[in-house]
């Protein structure tokens, strides 16, 4: 029985063409919705705004003679909830419509919610790697490009990583066993670039420094020009 995808137009899944003969398939997968909404679209961190804002609001109205308290902060809340609920629609939405693949020769991105992207990026063309692990085995897989290679954040968002403008880098966000696929990413570039440097580590990325609120990554893959 074929399998049934939205993406009618691909070949496959994830893939816009068959693969080439010779290349083989190693991983496919999604960003997890909850962790993506929590990571990238800071669900968490804007219900706590909104639930200080609220009780501040609270706080006014006790002061204000003869005031109602209950329909403000109903609206307010109700606001509020509406808010958390479109961004983690958003979140869903964009993990379902997001598919990384690995295979021994590159690393295909499909994003996009209503244009859907596709970028290939050739293991050769990969200077290292950055997990930056998150909770329940999830993370985010951080790639540096080689060369002058770009694509703009814009494009890549919310699969990039975090605060990087200048020099965006593709990053698999929120994926499940992250440790385990980050394994996989540097046996396939080892493969592809045996005769380049390749390094397990806890050391930083040294040509991309990471912010300081980055500071958890782990280098898995770093190759020398």
């Amino acid at each position: 029985m074929n399998a049934h995808h939205e993406h009618e137009f691909e070949a496959a899944p994830g893939l816009p063409e068959p693969l080439p003969q010779g290349e083989r398939l190693l991983w496919q997968g999604s960003p997890d919705w909850r962790a993506l909404a929590i990571h990238a679209f800071h669900v968490r961190k804007l219900a706590i705004y909104f639930t200080g804002m609220l009780a501040l609001q609270w706080l006014y109205l006790l002061g204000e003679p003869g005031g109602s308290v209950l329909m403000p902060l109903l609206t307010s809340g109700v606001l509020a909830t509406v808010a958390l609920g479109l961004l983690a629609l958003t979140a869903w939405f964009s993990a379902r419509t997001t598919i990384y693949t690995l295979t021994d020769r590159r690393i295909l991105m499909r994003v996009g919610i209503v244009l859907t992207l596709t970028f290939n990026l050739p293991l050769r063309k990969l200077a290292a790697a950055a997990i930056r692990p998150q909770a329940g085995g999830h993370g985010d897989i951080a790639l540096t490009l080689t060369g002058e290679d770009r694509i703009a954040y814009l494009n890549l968002w919310p699969h990039a990583r975090p605060w990087l403008l200048k020099q965006p880098q593709p990053s698999l966000r929120c994926v499940p066993d992250a440790q385990k696929i980050g394994e996989l990413i540097l046996q396939a570039w080892s493969t592809q670039n045996a005769d380049a440097l390749a390094i397990v580590g806890n050391s930083s990325i040294s040509h991309s420094p990471a912010p300081a609120r980055q500071s958890r990554e782990r280098d898995i893959s770093t190759a020398t020009a």
